[in-house]
């Protein structure tokens, strides 16, 4: 039994869907019924289902307002994955924790490795890296999969952003220096069960992995092929403008490079990602064509 933290995220909607077409038995909790960095919640839903591997997709995501939210980014993205890894270490139980792209500066001109020294830039980086070193102090059973630049039908992410602006301006700007591996979270989903087949039949995997879309974009290339796509549904083409990281002021700092190598998690599990552009069109296609999640 596989429990799931972080259920009404994009990612947790994702995993659950997946999970019930494949028969994979899965139990999900929102914030509201369990938050992780609530000791008593976590224990009393460990108790209640008694999982045998604990999947965390909950977190703070907002990379611009943890500037602020300084206390929240922790309390969600240290915090919780600390509690959840004493919890888990106390009745010997797996974790597979979804961390991110962003615990690197982004100066490396190459893709990053597992290796890498990590150097976050930003606070919701910092809340990240936070949780990854809490994890591998309280719990050797882990798997940290960093991944970046998520995206995918259900809840709010970059993609159905853009989909809305091309229906609503003729002209978008995005950040054309700035290069990552756009992510499904159905590839991520498929990552999450394959990682959870492995741990049933006892391999020993633990660590950390990286496990991104197979390509590599920058934000303009993003937008510019999204847009392309949705065009022939909705009779709708706006112009894309590059422009430079500082032309477009956030609060947060970006890395410029969050290009990651996920060589070493297709030689450990056997998959790999799908092509980016492959995702993005299905995913178009499915809230275009066929529904609206």
């Amino acid at each position: 039994m596989i429990l799931l933290f972080g259920g009404n995220g994009q990612l947790g909607r994702e995993l659950t869907a997946l999970a019930q077409r494949r028969d994979v038995p899965l139990s999900s909790l929102t914030r509201a019924e369990a938050d992780i960095a609530d000791p008593i919640a976590v224990a009393r839903a460990i108790d209640n289902i008694r999982p045998n591997l604990v999947v965390n997709a909950a977190a703070y995501t907002n990379v611009d307002m943890a500037e602020c939210q300084i206390e929240l980014a922790q309390h969600c993205n240290a915090v919780g994955p600390s509690i959840l890894a004493e919890l888990c270490s106390r009745h010997r139980i797996a974790l597979l924790h979804i961390s991110t792209d962003y615990v690197f500066d982004g100066r490396q001109s190459t893709p990053y490795r597992e290796s890498d020294p990590i150097a976050p830039i930003n606070v919701y980086g910092l809340s990240k890296a936070a949780g990854e070193c809490a994890i591998r102090d309280r719990l050797s059973a882990h798997v940290i999969l960093r991944t970046s630049w998520l995206y995918g039908a259900y809840g709010h992410n970059i993609l159905k952003t853009i989909l809305k602006l091309a229906r609503e301006r003729n002209q978008l700007r995005f950040v054309s220096d700035q290069r990552g591996c756009p992510t499904s979270t159905k590839d991520l989903a498929e990552a999450i069960l394959c990682v959870a087949q492995q741990l049933t039949a006892g391999k020993n995997v633990w660590g950390t992995y990286h496990f991104t879309g197979t390509g590599v974009a920058t934000w303009y290339d993003f937008a510019q092929y999204l847009v392309s796509v949705q065009a022939p549904v909705t009779g709708r083409c706006p112009d894309i403008c590059p422009i430079a990281s500082c032309d477009f002021p956030s609060a947060a700092r970006r890395p410029l490079n969050s290009v990651l190598d996920s060589s070493l998690f297709t030689s450990t599990f056997g998959m790999r990602a799908k092509p980016w552009r492959t995702q993005v069109k299905r995913t178009v296609e499915k809230l275009l064509i066929h529904s609206s999640v």
